[in-house]
């Protein structure tokens, strides 16, 4: 009998480190859009008990379990979500609080910092496009920055999503946030310029994407791998002045307004270009001369093309077609 009691009591405390261990897996994200979904998700998949609340529910009555707390809400809403949160008590004070705004720092939700054990930013530096298609997070870098155990539990966390955390000490968050819209946003710019591109070219407009999402994941590895220059290829690189007035004329007659992206684009290549080196000093001018001409030169206007039919809107109206209006 006390053989059996003992061994209870034996295999009591061997559960209690499993326990301890479960109750800091638990996280709580408040704000169900895109990077709050795709967070829920990758975290759930990797053994993490997740608790995600729409923001417009605002915030809980009754005390959040768990140790890990992640504001997913828009940038104005992180001021008074953590006011609110404050004075709601419903923090507990061995929890950590974290946002994932690019552009703030810590500090945005500074209201928090007397009730609970420390604040931090951590910004996943991925691009969260839809609340249905999940980014990979894996190989993805995640800034964190703040006190020490909530950045301790951050960087915890991005290790276990297979991000990379990172903590840049003198860090412009307005510059950095701008910096990865830039490359993010301008990309997808760019690849929805470059559809109407092949479109007027001849490309049927549902192949476009499919042709163009692969291109712009090779960039993206010959980026992480090569770096800047290298990582740059065409007919900039080339210092090809003739291929580049020819695409340039095809851009002012049949889609002109593509041609003030497409000089800037080129014009940004030619540092690079330089850099590298791969044509002589005259041929660069030449490319730069042609891009002169372009931007002083007035664009036509696009020819119509049977083959270009409009992209289909991405939300249908509210209140469905306008009815024409009966003459009386």
């Amino acid at each position: 009998m006390g053989r059996a009691r003992g061994a209870r009591a034996s295999r009591g405390a061997r559960a209690r480190p499993h326990e301890r261990a479960l109750s800091i897996m638990k996280v709580f994200i408040l704000g169900a859009g895109k990077v709050g979904r795709a967070l829920a998700r990758a975290l759930r998949k990797k053994g993490y008990a997740v608790t995600l609340r729409p923001a417009r529910k605002g915030v809980p009555t009754t005390p959040i379990d768990a140790r890990v707390i992640i504001l997913a809400v828009r940038d104005r809403q992180l001021g008074p979500v953590a006011a609110d949160l404050a004075a709601s008590g419903v923090v507990r004070r061995n929890a950590v609080v974290v946002h994932n705004a690019g552009s703030l720092p810590a500090d945005a939700i500074a209201a928090l910092r007397g009730s609970c054990a420390g604040i931090a930013q951590m910004h996943p530096m991925i691009s969260f496009a839809s609340k249905t298609f999940f980014p990979e997070l894996t190989r993805g870098h995640c800034h964190v920055k703040g006190d020490p155990e909530a950045e301790k539990r951050a960087r915890a966390l991005a290790k276990r999503l297979g991000m990379t955390p990172r903590t840049f000490a003198r860090l412009d968050t307005v510059g950095y946030h701008a910096a990865a819209g830039l490359v993010a946003n301008g990309a997808a710019a760019l690849a929805a310029m470059g559809e109407e591109l092949l479109v007027v070219s001849g490309v049927p407009r549902k192949d476009a994407p499919k042709m163009l999402g692969p291109l712009l994941r090779s960039v993206a590895d010959n980026v992480e791998a090569l770096g800047f220059p290298e990582a740059l290829t065409g007919p900039v690189r080339r210092g090809d002045a003739g291929a580049i007035e020819r695409q340039i004329a095809l851009l002012r007659e049949r889609l002109a307004p593509a041609l003030p992206l497409f000089v800037a684009s080129a014009a940004a290549q030619l540092p690079l270009a330089r850099a590298i080196g791969d044509a002589p000093a005259a041929s660069f001018d030449a490319v730069r001369e042609v891009l002169a001409n372009a931007a002083r030169a007035k664009g036509a206007k696009p020819a119509k093309n049977k083959n270009a039919k409009r992209r289909p809107s991405a939300r249908p109206r509210a209140n469905g077609p306008r009815k024409k209006r009966q003459r009386r």
